[in-house]
């Protein structure tokens, strides 16, 4: 989230006259699109031209959402703009197992409704990934020594995978998970949507954990994932998002915190 074209609550209130909205306030953190929590909904403005992909990202929502996922549907559009539903509830701070349950729930249910679902887009398609190597061999050498066995990966397509579950683009209400910002996902493979998530929900690598996870995950999912193959794709994650932010964000701080793990 963040601002990169400014808009007024009056400008906003002529585009949207029906809503009589009474707040506007912009969000502060975000590389790449505006957003604006405008009272219980969400503004946003993407900075760059994929209108397919924000058509297809309304009709899995929408999907998502009969299916009784918490997500975010797409109410309301004008001249560029969007408007969303905003989920109720906070980014989690500290992690428990109700949280492991209830994001494995959620993940389980979405593959299943997304399995073997047509996608144009696959999810690496967006990551020019011999370029970002070629970046991190000539300026952060050692980071390269570690990461790149990742160019190594060639992911299977077992369905619509997120692809960035990270807390940041989730929130809790109670023990009930919302997930949004489906808008960069693609084709991909399932265990890689898990360990993304576990990334971020198991940063310290409890066992307990993935073992729970994988217990509710594999209930409910239409493809059971052993932990092995979990570990491994955990890893692969962590070398991707330690790719991104050298290459993006020029982070090796974070980037090595994550080479590091698992």
């Amino acid at each position: 989230m963040g601002v990169h074209t400014k808009i007024t609550l009056q400008e906003v209130k002529q585009l949207f006259p029906s809503y009589n909205f009474q707040t506007l306030i912009p969000t502060k953190n975000g590389v790449i699109d505006t957003t604006y929590i405008l009272d219980d909904k969400i503004l946003k403005r993407y900075e760059r031209k994929i209108d397919s992909k924000i058509n297809n990202d309304a009709k899995l929502l929408q999907k998502l959402h009969a299916a009784k996922l918490n997500v975010p549907r797409l109410i309301d559009t004008k001249d560029g703009w969007y408007l969303y539903e905003k989920l109720h509830g906070k980014v989690p701070k500290n992690i428990n197992y109700y949280h492991i349950q209830a994001l494995a729930r959620f993940i389980a249910k979405m593959h299943q409704e997304s399995h073997k679902n047509v996608c144009k887009e696959n999810f690496f398609d967006a990551y020019d990934i011999d370029a970002i190597l070629h970046f991190t061999k000539r300026y952060y050498y050692s980071y390269f020594k570690k990461l790149q066995q990742f160019q190594k990966y060639s992911p299977k397509n077992d369905g619509f995978i997120h692809g960035d579950i990270f807390k940041d683009n989730t929130v809790f209400n109670g023990e009930k998970i919302g997930v949004f910002d489906f808008i960069d996902g693609g084709y991909g493979e399932f265990s890689f949507d898990i360990a993304v998530a576990l990334v971020a929900f198991n940063p310290q690598n409890k066992i307990s954990f993935l073992q729970l996870f994988l217990k509710t995950y594999n209930h409910n999912a239409p493809k059971k994932i052993a932990l092995d193959r979990l570990q491994l794709q955990i890893k692969r994650a962590s070398q991707l998002y330690a790719l991104l932010r050298i290459n993006k964000y020029k982070n090796p701080k974070r980037a090595k915190t994550l080479a590091n793990l698992w």
